[in-house]
Parts: C-alpha cells; structure tokens; sequence
C-alpha cells in the first residue's frame, strides 16, 4: 500500500473484477459452506435466508440444509454478534479470536441500549445469568423459551430489551446461536457447544491474521475498507495490514492484495463460468492480471446482505445509480448482478423468484438470470423436496 490517508474514489474495472474473484463469484467456487465461510472469514447473518445464499452463489450444486447441517451436526459454524455489532456467520475454529477482537466494542452501545429500555444494571446482570444457567440446564434453547425464563425472573424482555440481554451473554463470550430446529436457530452456551477454548492469541497476531484473510476474500482494498467491514479503529486495520506487508503486492492505487490469494489458483471454476473470464481475473502468481480488466462474473442472483454488498467502505461500485433501491434504511435486498453491477432486484413469491430489471437485458443475460432463478428455487425448496436438477448456471 502507498499510504494515503483517503481511499481512491474510483474503482477500475481490474479492481472490480479481482474483488469478485476473490468473493467466489467470478468462476472460482469452493466445494462447502465451510470451505466459503472460511475463504470470506465473517458472512453477515441477521437474515437466515440472505445468510444460506451468500452460500448458494459460491457453492455450486449446494442447498440450504448444508448450512443447517454444519451448524447443527458438525457445529463447523456458529453465528454471533462479531463485526460491526452484526450477527455473522463464522467457522467455529476462527470463532475463538475473531470474538475477542470484534465483540468488545459493543459494550458501549449495550449499555446505552439498556438505558434506552429501562433495563437497570442489576436486571441486566440478572439475565444474563439466567440465560446462561437456563442453557446449561436446558439449551440449546430458542429466543422464545429464553423470554420466559427471563420474565418469569422479573428480567425486563419488551421492545428491545431481550434480544440486548442475549447480546450481552454474547459479547461476554457465553453463548453463540447453534442448532437450527424447526426453523429456528436456537442459543447454546459456548462451553458445551464448542467446547474448551485454545490458548488466547496475542492482539497483533489476531489484527494480521484480520487483515490476511480480509484481503483473500476482498482484496484489493484499502486500509479504511477494512476498519469499515472489521468495525475496528483505523489504527487497528493499519496495523494488521503492516504486520503482513511482506505478503503483500505491489501496487499503485493504495490499495492491498495479498501476493499470492488463496483460492484463486487450483480450485476448478463453477459450472457454467468462463474460465477464460476467471484467467483473466487471477494471474499466475495469484495477483491481478491487469490484461483481465473488465472480465466479470456470469450473471448472478445474489441474496439480500450479500457479502459483496458490505466488504468495503463504499458500495457505489456495485449498485452505482441504483442504491436507493437495492439498499435502504438499513435493509440490503436481493439483486442481480451482470458484468458486475447491479442490474435489478429479485424477490421470491408462492416459492418463484420474480425478477424486476432497471433497464432491457439481453436475450443471453435473461437466459442466464432464469437458470440462476431456476437454482435458487431449488436451493430453497426443503430438502425432501428435491427433484433431479440440471447445470446450476448457464
């Protein structure tokens, strides 16, 4: 990185298509949930479905019972409050340092929450550890049956006030959302879910591996995209990007990448991509090929909350004129990507996703975007469900 203080205002064709490759969008896809997970570090989560088609888009041939499955009989993934305040979905093994880095920041705005609510310290203190002893009796256990326990404790639980009680047994590291039965993703104590924690890593450790794996799955970036997406202090970002400098490429925009990304290289493109598109992306020694320049991903149906939508301190280089009406008052809607734009929005009715264009698409691009429909129905469709499904993507 060169150093600036203020991020570049414009975001090249080069960058826009290395930032979906390293996404998984652009013909590099992982073979699981866990795999995608990984590569991406933190999958923003306070929407259940939005959270299962972050999956969908980067995991060919995947369905939403896989994520379900790693949650709840392989406990590979745990969702929780992490980055920014914000329920993410996370590997349980990165669970273990990403909390005590992220989560901390949160207390002040707890407290204020609970003030807001008319929770008193002492009621809070009350439910959290009434949460924490109906879990170890009981859990896992939905919000629902927690909400009793805490009323009937005399523990405030209207408007707000349950879901900030559940936030800080959170953040002190008691428990994290688990299992998922009928529906639900139900609390566990972290204890008896993921068991005895490891040895705690050092600060600086934990803000370089922030900053690795931040990069391999949004790379080029700058330092302030990273603070934005980890919600840390800019300080804390510059370290961390300072701390893996060697790894780093070099560049001219003060932007980093990472040097060699993982997952860029090996992995076999998704059915359908171009894999001309994808070389173009990624050059041999994992860096940008600036020759593939405006090589983007075949068109995609992408979820509301979409990792691509919240990785960097600016979105206008995906939505551009249209941000009012793919994102508003803090709800991020489903939408279409073609030649790495927005293109439209989507929503799914009566089980059939219904496709609103912002201008004509041609023939080949609506043929592309149907199949991507034609996917999502199937990804959605519950599991006994299931009929026999051709190619994913066109």
């Amino acid at each position: 990185m060169a150093g600036r203080d203020t991020a570049p205002d414009e975001v090249a064709p080069a960058v826009a298509a290395a930032r979906l490759a390293a996404q998984g969008l652009a013909g590099t896809a992982w073979c699981t949930a866990v795999d995608t997970v990984a590569h991406l570090l933190a999958v923003q989560a306070q929407d259940p479905r939005g959270m299962r088609l972050a999956i969908r888009s980067r995991v060919a041939g995947s369905h939403a019972a896989d994520v379900d499955e790693a949650l709840t009989t392989d406990r590979s993934l745990v969702v929780t409050w992490l980055n920014r305040g914000t329920l993410h979905l996370v590997r349980a093994e990165d669970y273990w340092w990403l909390h005590p880095l992220t989560a901390p920041r949160m207390q002040a705005q707890i407290r204020r929450r609970f003030t807001e609510e008319g929770v008193s310290p002492a009621q809070a203190e009350r439910g959290v550890s009434v949460v924490e002893r109906a879990l170890a009796a009981d859990g896992p256990l939905g919000r629902d049956a927690l909400r009793e326990r805490l009323r009937g404790a005399g523990v405030p639980v209207d408007g707000q006030a349950l879901i900030y009680i559940l936030i800080e047994a959170s953040v002190r590291g008691l428990v994290v959302r688990g299992p998922v039965a009928g529906g639900e993703q139900a609390y566990v104590l972290v204890r008896d879910w993921l068991g005895p924690p490891p040895e705690p890593r050092e600060r600086d450790d934990t803000l370089a591996e922030l900053a690795r794996r931040y990069l391999a799955g949004h790379g080029p970036a700058t330092d302030r995209d990273l603070a934005r997406w980890a919600g840390l202090p800019l300080g804390d970002a510059r370290r961390g990007l300072a701390a893996i400098a060697a790894d780093l490429a070099d560049r001219d925009d003060a932007r980093a990448q990472l040097r060699c990304p993982p997952g860029l290289g090996p992995a076999a493109p998704a059915a359908g991509a171009d894999a001309a598109a994808v070389a173009g992306v990624a050059g041999g020694d994992g860096a940008t090929d600036v020759a593939g320049a405006g090589r983007m991903p075949p068109p995609r149906l992408l979820g509301q909350f979409d990792p691509v939508l919240l990785g960097w301190e600016s979105r206008d280089w995906i939505v551009g004129p249209h941000r009012g009406i793919v994102t508003s008052n803090g709800i991020f809607r489903p939408f279409a990507l073609v030649d790495g734009r927005a293109a439209g929005t989507w929503a799914v009715r009566a089980g059939r996703v219904e496709l609103t264009a912002f201008a004509p698409l041609s023939p080949a691009v609506t043929q592309a975007l149907r199949s991507e429909a034609a996917d999502v129905e199937r990804f959605l469709r519950p599991a006994g469900q299931q009929a026999s499904v051709s190619s994913r993507r066109p």
